[in-house]
């Protein structure tokens, strides 16, 4: 699944492009303009895959709006216009803009165009990683990597483990027993609070996605997503 943010002042063109990427099983959020689409990328930087923007709108201009939201992150961008000239080609490339595609368009296109992006940028996806993403929270489970909202975030060998091993049962309740059990191993001697004590620290790593470490009283913790 890709999460897609179009911007365009256009409805019909978000529409067209929303049926064919829903159609895709893809996630689909509208913007009517480039004021709109900054200030949805300020209030969560990582929660798109890949923005769609026109150039001509209303408010703020899609070349301007894609100089602010690289201020806040890097998020691929494809452009639309109306326009074809090789400046406006020129200029969008050089503010990191990945594609540039010209008005009328096929949606078909424009999907394969989508993919070829997301398969340079995501190369992990054609390289078997295993990768689990929950809004702007990406665990990689191939590479031992976390990322909150685009930002690296370093965990202790222990924090690592538990993390991984709560997010690959995700939605399942699990046992305190279970989680020591399979994290410290059969051998361990501790009591319950290194358990409660490294989910406290875990939980303030994730920051905003420590809502998804759920204390089940009485019995554990459930990783929701």
């Amino acid at each position: 699944m890709i999460r897609l943010l179009v911007v365009d002042d256009e409805a019909k063109i978000r529409m067209l492009i929303r049926k064919y990427a829903e159609f895709e099983g893809n996630q689909v959020t509208e913007a009517a303009d480039g004021m709109e689409a900054v200030q949805l990328c300020r209030e969560k930087p990582g929660q798109f895959d890949l923005i769609i923007m026109d150039v001509m709108m209303p408010e703020l201009d899609g070349f301007s709006a894609v100089a602010e939201i690289r201020k806040i992150c890097q998020t691929p961008v494809l452009m639309l216009s109306a326009r074809g000239e090789e400046y406006d080609k020129i200029h969008g490339f050089e503010l990191g803009v990945d594609d540039y595609v010209v008005k009328p368009f096929s949606p078909k296109e424009l999907m394969m165009r989508i993919h070829a992006i997301m398969n340079r940028v995501r190369p992990d996806q054609s390289q078997g990683r295993e990768i689990l993403r929950v809004d702007g929270l990406v665990i990689d489970f191939t590479g031992r990597m976390v990322e909150v909202d685009g930002e690296r975030v370093d965990l202790s060998p222990k924090e690592y483990d538990l993390l991984f091993y709560m997010a690959s049962n995700k939605n399942i309740a699990l046992t305190r027993e279970k989680l020591i059990t399979n994290v410290w191993g059969y051998d361990f001697y501790g009591d319950d609070r290194t358990l409660d004590t490294h989910i406290k620290l875990l939980r303030k790593s994730l920051g905003p996605y420590s809502r998804l470490i759920v204390t089940l009283r009485g019995v554990g913790y459930r990783f929701e997503a």
